[in-house]
């Protein structure tokens, strides 16, 4: 009998590889207990024909031609019917028990939790230890690979901005969030694996393409969210800090990335004014006052006392 509270939802796009780890793994955890609803996003390695056959289970929707992440997100989280949602990327899977049960008990107890960020693990390798004495606190914004929403906030505030394509979103949701007396909480006990290697991004041949997506990303926020006198300031230190750690040190592809990106802030000047949705004084020193985002984690050192540790009294 499947779990009538929350759904899971991943999106993926030619990476049946990575997704069928994740599937595999699913299955290890909740036994098909819980429902399933998959994003193909134009994939052409046999992802739809795969899940067909092999997950009749699984709400599979499928985007003919690949429409982007964030277009993909918010067709799936329009669709859910249950009062919560996890979403999941096609190389991200649980390493803690119990999530769901977590999760839930979570946003029963904080009930002006629109969004839980869970514990992300960045690497290929699962970690030596899942200890950590981080405790759950309210945050900015959550990490994409790994989040759950109450769909009650979703419905209150607009759908992700698919015109982003990627990167981004998480920020502009949590910034309609605060304006609209919403929180997210970074919920540690829940830990996921992101099966990803960062420093070898870098070599990959998409490493132009993702700098660039989260550059604009970026500089689109500050003009749709940030009081206008901060705007030229933040933009400045950006590039400049681009050109300071990246190309001043030999990474011309760097450049290549931001000198697309401030074309594509230019091109979408217009769209951003329409849609802009400025914090207010008070809004922003409220959102200053909030906890950093926690996007990485990494394995904590546990001091174990041994027989021969002196007990002071």
């Amino acid at each position: 009998m499947q779990d009538t509270r929350v759904t899971i939802l991943i999106t993926t796009k030619d990476r049946l590889h990575e997704l069928k780890r994740s599937l595999s793994l699913l299955d290890q955890l909740f036994r098909k207990k819980v429902p399933v609803i998959i994003c193909d996003d134009g994939s052409k390695d046999g992802t739809s024909h795969f899940l067909g056959a092999n997950y009749p289970e699984i709400n599979l929707i499928r985007n003919i031609e690949s429409k982007g992440l964030i277009f993909s997100r918010n067709r799936l989280l329009n669709m859910v019917e249950t009062d919560f949602a996890i979403s999941l990327d096609d190389d991200s899977n649980f390493l803690s028990k119990q999530p769901v049960s977590q999760i839930i008990n979570y946003f029963n107890t904080h009930q002006q939790c629109a969004v839980t960020s869970f514990r992300i693990y960045w690497s290929k390798n699962t970690p030596e230890t899942t200890f950590t004495s981080v405790e759950p606190h309210r945050v900015r914004s959550f990490v994409g690979c790994g989040h759950a929403w109450r769909m009650k906030a979703w419905r209150d505030i607009p759908d992700y901005p698919a015109w982003f394509n990627f990167y981004g979103e998480e920020d502009f949701a949590s910034y309609h969030l605060l304006k609209k007396n919403w929180e997210v909480h970074y919920l540690p006990s829940v830990l996921v694996q992101h099966r990803v290697n960062i420093k070898a991004r870098k070599k990959e041949a998409d490493y132009i393409t993702r700098l660039r997506y989260s550059l604009r990303a970026g500089w689109f926020l500050y003009i749709l969210f940030l009081p206008v006198h901060l705007i030229p300031r933040k933009l400045v230190y950006s590039v400049w800090m681009q050109l300071k750690l990246k190309v001043f040190k030999g990474d011309f592809k760097a450049l290549r990335a931001i000198i697309l990106a401030l074309y594509d802030l230019l091109i979408h000047l217009p769209r951003i004014f329409a849609n802009s949705k400025r914090l207010n004084r008070k809004e922003y020193q409220k959102y200053l006052g909030l906890n950093e985002t926690r996007i990485y984690w990494n394995p904590e050192k546990i001091q174990v006392l041994t027989s021969n540790s002196t007990n002071v009294s």
